[in-house]
């Protein structure tokens, strides 16, 4: 199943660019799947058509969905939620707080994501549409299974080896011990719900058949947060193949009182084309009337995608790699707009941390460069550089061993 994500700032028409986009596909054949994992839904308001927490059939080979998180909480989190519920209860909370304290932070966007491996796995669509909430809501949304890896093996962990030998002596105990022993189906559902996230992490970030698009208007705002954003989305490995601008005035036309923004516009759509190379830009144009239904999601979709098919990969390029030249290893990661005084790398184990101001990104690495340490971090030509020199490792470990040997003969 193809994948195509669209995220973008609040207000630049973000929706309307994901719901033209599934009504191409399906024209061209595909069965397709458009979701909405924005809290604040305008996808119903975008088709003119009632959407629940289940796939709506809007028409041949088109379905829609707006997620409902306590929907997805009920299915997934219910049995987990009883037994939270009553553990407060037993420590004096009751009422809406118990309710509210079951909620982990971030489950909502959890469920969200965990419905994508479930339509995945139907073998039901051929393209899935994601119409996603502003930009910071996305990059959490995408991040969480990069986010969350440490924590669900800990987790997992703890169910293993020391939750499930001991519940069953535990609930044997005092009623007040009992309250705290999480029954079998709560346990099988955190272990169930963290084996899925960790799937889902495979399925957004394979290059293959996942991309993400960003939309974006010609303003400064705008462009700033779509840059900070294809920075991030680098960085967790998420391949960007398109950028969209929408709602630019038409060059041709006399837009009244409106020609002064016409210039400004085409100033930044040429700072855009010039920054973001070698992406794609596809322009868009402000229509005279606002997008709505399928009559004007379809002629929108024609002036977007033209003959061409919007599930094709439009920028073919990974955002990470591991190259190997002579005896330097390089992990190498594209990152157009990073500024290098902010990113800090490091190692632990055999895992790698870039950090990029508040975003962190893990990434495990090969066999062969387990307990290496890492070279001096470069920049070259939008691509940070970290070298892993197998030689000089080498070398370090050999006068460690001599300088160890010689303090024991001393």
């Amino acid at each position: 199943m193809r994948i195509l994500t669209f995220t973008g700032k609040g207000g630049v028409g973000k929706t309307s660019v994901s719901a033209a986009t599934a009504v191409r596909l399906s024209d061209m054949g595909y069965r397709t799947l458009i979701l909405s994992t924005d809290p604040a839904h305008s996808l119903s308001d975008s088709f003119n058509l009632p959407l629940g927490p289940e796939p709506t059939k809007i028409r041949e080979n088109l379905h829609a969905i707006e997620v409902n998180p306590y929907v997805d909480l009920k299915q997934n989190w219910q049995s987990v939620q009883k037994y939270y519920a009553k553990v407060f209860m037993a420590q004096g909370v009751s009422g809406v707080m118990t309710d509210e304290m079951t909620i982990l932070p971030g489950m909502e966007e959890l469920f969200s994501l965990l419905r994508i491996k479930r339509y995945k796995a139907s073998g039901l669509y051929d393209v899935l549409v994601l119409d996603t909430a502003p930009t910071g809501e996305t990059l959490r949304l995408l991040s969480l299974p990069d986010t969350l890896a440490w924590g669900m093996k800990a987790i997992k962990n703890v169910n293993k080896y020391i939750i499930r030998p001991l519940s069953k002596p535990l609930s044997k105990m005092s009623d007040k011990i009992a309250h705290f022993v999480p029954p079998e189906d709560a346990i099988e559902s955190v272990d169930q719900v963290f084996d899925e996230l960790e799937d889902i992490r495979d399925i957004l970030t394979d290059n293959v058949k996942s991309t993400v698009r960003l939309v974006m208007n010609a303003e400064k705002m705008s462009i700033k947060e779509t840059m900070r954003a294809l920075t991030y989305l680098n960085l967790y490995g998420f391949k960007v193949d398109m950028v969209l601008v929408n709602r630019l005035l038409d060059t041709e036309e006399d837009s009244g009182y409106l020609e002064k923004w016409k210039t400004i516009q085409q100033k930044y759509l040429g700072e855009i084309e010039e920054g973001f190379a070698p992406l794609p830009v596809k322009k868009l144009r402000m229509y005279e009337r606002e997008i709505v239904g399928l009559e004007a999601l379809d002629r929108f979709a024609r002036d977007m995608y033209g003959d061409t098919d919007p599930s094709d990969m439009m920028y073919d390029e990974p955002p990470i790699k591991f190259v190997r030249i002579k005896d330097v290893y390089e992990v190498q990661l594209k990152l157009m707009f990073a500024n290098p005084v902010d990113i800090d790398v490091w190692v632990t184990g055999d895992e790698l941390y870039v950090q990029i101001g508040n975003q962190r990104k893990i990434i495990t690495l090969p066999i062969s460069l387990t307990g290496l340490e890492p070279g001096n971090a470069v920049f070259k030509d939008k691509w940070l550089h970290i070298p892993f020199d197998l030689d000089r490792n080498e070398q370090n470990r050999l006068q460690n061993e001599s300088k160890s040997n010689h303090n024991q003969r001393a």
